[in-house]
């Protein structure tokens, strides 16, 4: 009887083991000869050397499947038991797998062209109207990254402009302070990964969410570092920023110029930046718009209603001087 030790590296242990490890408990089932305990992510097993490379190769084809698809369903396991390979079916403009199986997708032209400039550049602005899938087409760009072992980490951050010097008297610690204004971030890795591993991520710091403040005096390599709200940093900001990337990463910074929250008199970095690079080789700039715009049918007409209202507001100051 020899024993060997297989370790779920790469798919949420939660997931390939099922809820109520009713995974392991097939597993069991169709594998009569061995004898199966399981731990966490570690699965200890006992049985002939024949019998163990053979489930070697299912537990194998089980991860990798679990992995791309962040699901490990009955139906699958019965066919990677009986030697079928899973079939997996690549969709056009596919970014990932999410939670369930869920595919994310490049949706719109300019999705596709952010898509197609993050292979192609290292440092890319992606500028547009909310609810046009800037971030999140990014921050599944940074998680495609990530899972591919093309990076080691992803730093995603934002300028807390909101919060200003009222920062410190909001209740809790530093964490509980900065977290609501980067509760969008969290929002999108949830889509993407699993619970428990997003957890574990975050505690180990392969996944870096923090104010744009804490990126000073930092060298950021093998990494995808995205800035939101870009719209939101001031000059010096944004040029400590971009001067951030390291060796063997990329940067994606995004904002909507409509959505200045800086105080009247101060520069949008955002805006200031990509007069200065734009000549600059090697950074792409994606412009979202109105139709780019992927939430409920009511954000386009909103986005349009306003400006709308700005240009009339614009006509009437320029008539008046």
């Amino acid at each position: 009887m020899n024993e060997r030790l297989f370790v779920i590296e790469q798919a949420d242990p939660i997931v390939f083991n099922g809820v109520n490890s009713t995974n392991i408990q097939l597993i069991k089932v169709l594998y009569p000869t061995l004898r199966f305990t399981s731990r966490g992510n570690t699965l200890k097993v006992l049985g002939e050397a024949d019998d163990l490379n053979r489930f070697a190769g299912a537990f194998e084809a089980m991860e990798k499947y679990c992995t791309e698809f962040n699901e490990l369903n009955e139906a699958m396991i019965r066919d990677i038991a009986k030697g079928m390979q899973p079939l997996i079916v690549r969709q056009e403009h596919l970014i990932l797998h999410g939670m369930n199986g869920k595919t994310i997708m490049a949706r719109t032209k300019n999705q596709q062209r952010l898509v197609k400039a993050y292979d192609e550049n290292d440092l890319m602005f992606a500028i547009g109207p909310a609810g046009s899938g800037k971030t999140y087409t990014a921050i599944a760009l940074a998680v495609r990254a990530l899972k591919n072992r093309e990076v080691k980490k992803i730093i995603l951050c934002r300028p807390a402009v909101e919060a200003g010097e009222k920062l410190g008297f909001l209740p809790g610690d530093m964490k509980e302070k900065i977290d609501p204004y980067l509760q969008p971030l969290y929002d999108a890795l949830e889509d993407m990964i699993p619970a428990a591993k997003l957890k574990e991520y975050i505690e180990h710091k392969i996944i870096q969410i923090a104010p744009l403040a804490f990126m000073r005096g930092r060298t950021l390599n093998d990494a995808v570092i995205i800035l939101d709200e870009a719209q939101n940093t001031t000059t010096q900001q944004i040029k400590m920023f971009l001067t951030r990337l390291g060796i063997h990463a990329k940067m994606i910074v995004t904002g909507d110029r409509t959505q200045i929250d800086l105080p009247s008199k101060t520069q949008s970095g955002l805006i200031h930046a990509m007069s200065i690079l734009e000549d600059v080789k090697g950074i792409a700039r994606i412009e979202f718009a109105r139709e780019d715009i992927v939430r409920h049918k009511l954000v386009k007409r909103i986005v349009d209603a306003y400006e709308k209202h700005q240009q009339k507001e614009r006509d009437e100051n320029n008539s008046n001087n």
